[in-house]
Order: C-alpha cells, then sequence, then structure tokens
C-alpha cells in the first residue's frame, strides 16, 4: 500500500513550478563545509525543514520538486562549479518556464559580518564569479538574491578565505542564519521579496 506521504509529495511534484531557489556552490566532499560553500549549506538546511532530498538532476544541477508555502518549487544545487553556476540556472529557467523575479539566488558575500543576510531584488556582481556567470547567463541582473555574509579574512588572501571551512565558533553562529534563510525563503515563496526584505533586511 502507498503510503498518504508518498501519494502527497507526488501530488506536490505534479504542481507546476513557479519559483526556483538556487543556493551557490561547489560540488563535491572537500568544499562542502566552505565559507564558499554557505548557498548550497543553506540549501540544504531548507529541505531539511521540509523533509526533501536531493534526488533528481537535470540541466547541470541536483534538484529537488516540492510545494513549500503552497507553492510549487525547485530547489537547484548547481554542480557546475561555482564560477559556471550560470549554465545550471539558465537551462533551469528555460526548461520551467519561468520570469526573471521567480528566482532567488542564496550565495556567500564577503563584505557582509557573519550572521548577517541581506535580500535585494536586482544588482550587480558585486564580483562574485558565481553571480557574474548568472548574470552573464541569463543577461540581466534582475533576479532577486539573498546573500549570506562570511565577513572578511584578516589579510587580502580572499580565495583561500572562501574555499576555507567555517570554524567551530563561526558553525555555532550559522545556526541561527540558517533559520533566519528559511524563514526569509519561506515568505519570499509566499509574498515576494520585497516583503522578505522587510521582515530580513
Amino acid at each position: 500500500m502507498v503510503s498518504w506521504l508518498r501519494l502527497l509529495r507526488h501530488r506536490a511534484q505534479d504542481e507546476p513550478v513557479k519559483k526556483l531557489i538556487v543556493g551557490l556552490g561547489n560540488p563535491g566532499r572537500k568544499y562542502a563545509h566552505n565559507r564558499h560553500n554557505v548557498g548550497f549549506q543553506c540549501l540544504d538546511r531548507l529541505a531539511k525543514a521540509h523533509d526533501l532530498s536531493f534526488t533528481r538532476r537535470r540541466a547541470k544541477a541536483s534538484l529537488t520538486l516540492e510545494k513549500i508555502a503552497d507553492v510549487g518549487v525547485v530547489l537547484a544545487r548547481p554542480l557546475t562549479y561555482m564560477n559556471l553556476s550560470g549554465q545550471a540556472v539558465r537551462q533551469l529557467v528555460s526548461f520551467y518556464k519561468l520570469s526573471l523575479e521567480d528566482i532567488l539566488v542564496i550565495y556567500d558575500d564577503l563584505d557582509l559580518p557573519l550572521g548577517t543576510i541581506r535580500l535585494r531584488p536586482e544588482g550587480g556582481s558585486g564580483g562574485h564569479k558565481g553571480i557574474r556567470s548568472i548574470i552573464e547567463a541569463l543577461g540581466s541582473q534582475a533576479f532577486p538574491r539573498l546573500r549570506v555574509g562570511i565577513g572578511r579574512p584578516p589579510g587580502n588572501d580572499a580565495v583561500s578565505y572562501v574555499l576555507s571551512d567555517f570554524t567551530a565558533d563561526e558553525q555555532i553562529t550559522l545556526e541561527s542564519v540558517y533559520e533566519k534563510v528559511v524563514a526569509a525563503v519561506e515568505l519570499f515563496l509566499r509574498e515576494g521579496i520585497e516583503a522578505a526584505m522587510n521582515v530580513y533586511n
């Protein structure tokens, strides 16, 4: 007998996709806990909050398709490596026939202190190569994004810093960050980017 949970999950996956939530990072175990992978980490926490797993592959991305906050949504982790994230995002936007305002990209930001999140409806890359790739692939900066602060390194070696793991103390701070990100994404799905900005910026 098919369980009610499975039936509900199947019906949810039949829902038309209205939103795409993308977490940026690099695939592979050695990058999993890097500061640069906080987008993946936040998406993992969102999936966990809704009892979801990334069991699908499409358009160079690992996906889960579900109904969250009464909205059909795809959660996607590009598998292209950070600097080519736009390849996956462009294909997913095309496949699901989405408008740019229906996307939310979650990624790390050196210019925000650890523990801080910021939402914006559009904007430049700010030097982030994953966002730059998405802008180039979509031909537009007009897509919502959620930046997660990771802070600046003490020196000037930003590359080594973003590819290093969070410390144990930083992981403690991140627990509250993950909770805020999950709540912000859920509000974005229910009411849009402006509502999420009003509460979480």
